[in-house]
């Protein structure tokens, strides 16, 4: 089986997964994944918090949104850059006021006043999303390329966002994969670069 065919199965696999959860168990794990972000000292620190927002059965960044908010971080989510892989992020001070895209996602407004990059702060970690991650770092995503083209460049830490039954011993990757330097279940912080 070809690289693209097993990552094909592996989504197939993790969707259901993620989707067989209750809504209370998901926001009982997702309640354990945001507390044990928040302690982390790379989140702790954060001047700049790049983060997705919760869509479907992703573990939710709603809880983690807020924090950030009230403890004065710059909050940035992500607008697809349509024809790209590429996505512009846009500082947020709330969940209000944003935009449906043509895939379903709420994006905050293109508004060049509010564009931020990840080099314009001293400390930024960005929250990323996954279907399924390993003990290495390295994601499964949605096949759309979008964190591939961002985390390349990305100056602080990336944190993969993951419940344990969607953390594996390895997952497939190609050359162009760039893995994530920590996840966080609702069980542990790992850090990646000792694996």
């Amino acid at each position: 089986m070809d690289a693209t065919a097993e990552k094909d199965k592996l989504r197939k696999h993790f969707r259901a997964l993620r989707t067989a959860l209750s809504e209370a168990e998901r926001r009982a794990v997702d309640g354990a994944i945001a507390a044990s972000v928040q302690r982390l000292p790379q989140f702790a620190a954060a001047d700049g918090v790049f983060t997705y927002l919760s869509f479907g059965a992703e573990v939710d960044t709603r809880r983690l949104i807020e924090a950030a908010l009230e403890a004065g971080k710059t909050v940035a989510l992500p607008r697809v850059v349509s024809g790209t892989r590429s996505m512009d992020w846009y500082a947020i001070d709330s969940l209000d006021g944003l935009e449906r895209s043509p895939f379903g996602m709420e994006e905050p407004p293109a508004d060049p006043a509010r564009a931020v990059r990840p080099a314009d702060f001293a400390r930024p970690v960005a929250l990323v999303p996954g279907l399924a991650f390993d003990g290495a770092g390295f994601r499964l995503g949605y096949g759309g390329g979008f964190y591939d083209s961002f985390l390349p460049d990305f100056p602080g830490t990336a944190v993969g966002l993951c419940r344990v039954a969607q953390l594996v011993d390895r997952l497939p990757h190609d050359a162009h994969d760039v893995p994530v330097g920590r996840i966080v279940t609702e069980l542990e912080a790992v850090d990646c670069s000792e694996r």
